[in-house]
């Protein structure tokens, strides 16, 4: 069996002389994942980190420091020991329980969000266990609305309609989905579940048959109406082109970047990346506003860039920095796609320009 990678970082906490040993099989097969055990078990294996306070204590700092957890102990007794540490499904980690002859690896807390139903299917390989996931969408086979996209890196707009919309799907009540930026395989279309449709243009989710709807979108709604049934999910479908000076101020960056995505009715939860000229060595203001914003940064050089056909060369632009355009032609060589914003001007040191990825 091949080693299973994965970005979450494990805790794996056993309590028996069996539990460790199913704790070590996991950790054989799981990256970034520690083992826990009390110090009565003390032995020379370097890879187990022995602790001496009773485990009531310990769970605390294991909760609060990784993105799973996996508990080789009775069900009732996790449920206990972590019910203090609760906060919310966005923020608390996977809970994972398995029992002392690893029958069964129960997903327990955080399925969806927290990725426990993924990590169970994991584990449960790995021990040739039976999965125990009782989260509604996965046992009616049906759209996790919380999970739709997460492989892509889309996000909710907000959470507040979640568990209403997750309900009416699980109910088959019907739900539409608009989708006009993103992935489109974000499932097998060819068997989406009989109660949901799929709508052409976005008032069409304002029918009265229309219970609740999905939108993946990277445009601002404003309509109160479709708010209130509506979750908003927001792909990463926007690289942002900037021309800029040496000493453009990450002020003026994150100003203008904001106002043409508010004229243009434009998520900033969309953006993919921002891209601009090599000019050979980094811009402060530049890395300021992407290291901020968690954004990527991509560089091209004069030749790719001045090769790119676009609707707004300068031949200043061209006589300074060795290429007719900057803002449009490094957004349009980042996202291969369509270029929604021709250039805004922000005189005397920015320019903006915003390309959106191709769905096909």
């Amino acid at each position: 069996m091949v080693n299973i990678v994965t970005n979450e970082k494990t805790a794996i906490i056993a309590i028996t002389k069996n539990g460790i040993t199913i704790a070590k099989q996991i950790r054989d097969k799981l990256d970034n994942s520690d083992v826990y055990a009390p110090n009565k078990f003390s032995s020379s294996d370097p890879d187990i980190i022995f602790f001496t306070e009773p485990v009531s204590q310990k769970i605390g700092h294991i909760f609060n420091s990784y993105t799973s957890l996996v508990c080789i102990f009775s069900l009732g007794a996790v449920i206990r020991l972590i019910s203090p540490f609760l906060k919310d499904k966005k923020s608390d980690p996977a809970v994972i329980v398995i029992d002392d002859t690893a029958k069964f690896v129960i997903s327990t807390l955080s399925g969806h969000l927290g990725g426990a139903n993924e990590l169970s299917m994991k584990i449960s390989g790995i021990l040739n266990s039976i999965p125990v996931i009782t989260t509604a969408a996965d046992v009616n086979n049906t759209i996790a609305i919380d999970l739709l996209g997460k492989k892509f890196g889309w996000t909710i707009e907000d959470m507040v309609n979640v568990t209403k919309v997750s309900a009416m799907m699980v109910n088959e009540e019907v739900i539409g989905v608009f989708q006009d930026a993103g992935e489109k395989d974000w499932w097998n279309m060819e068997q989406l579940p009989k109660n949901v449709k799929l709508m052409s243009h976005l008032d069409d989710l304002l029918s009265d048959e229309i219970k609740g709807a999905i939108i993946i979108s990277d445009k601002i709604i404003a309509n109160e109406n479709l708010l209130s049934k509506s979750v908003i999910y927001r792909p990463k479908s926007l690289f942002i082109g900037i021309g800029l000076h040496w000493n453009t101020s990450e002020e003026t960056i994150r100003d203008g970047i904001a106002k043409v995505l508010k004229e243009n009715s434009l998520s900033i939860k969309s953006i993919k990346a921002i891209t601009s000229l090599d000019k050979g060595k980094r811009i402060k203001g530049l890395d300021e506003y992407c290291q901020g914003n968690d954004l990527p940064l991509i560089l091209f050089s004069r030749d790719k860039l001045d090769k790119i056909k676009v609707p707004n060369p300068s031949e200043i632009v061209g006589l300074y920095e060795g290429t007719s355009s900057v803002s449009e032609a490094s957004s349009l060589a980042g996202s291969k796609g369509n270029l929604i914003v021709p250039k805004y001007k922000f005189p005397p040191d920015l320019t903006v320009a915003i390309s959106r990825v191709s769905m096909d």
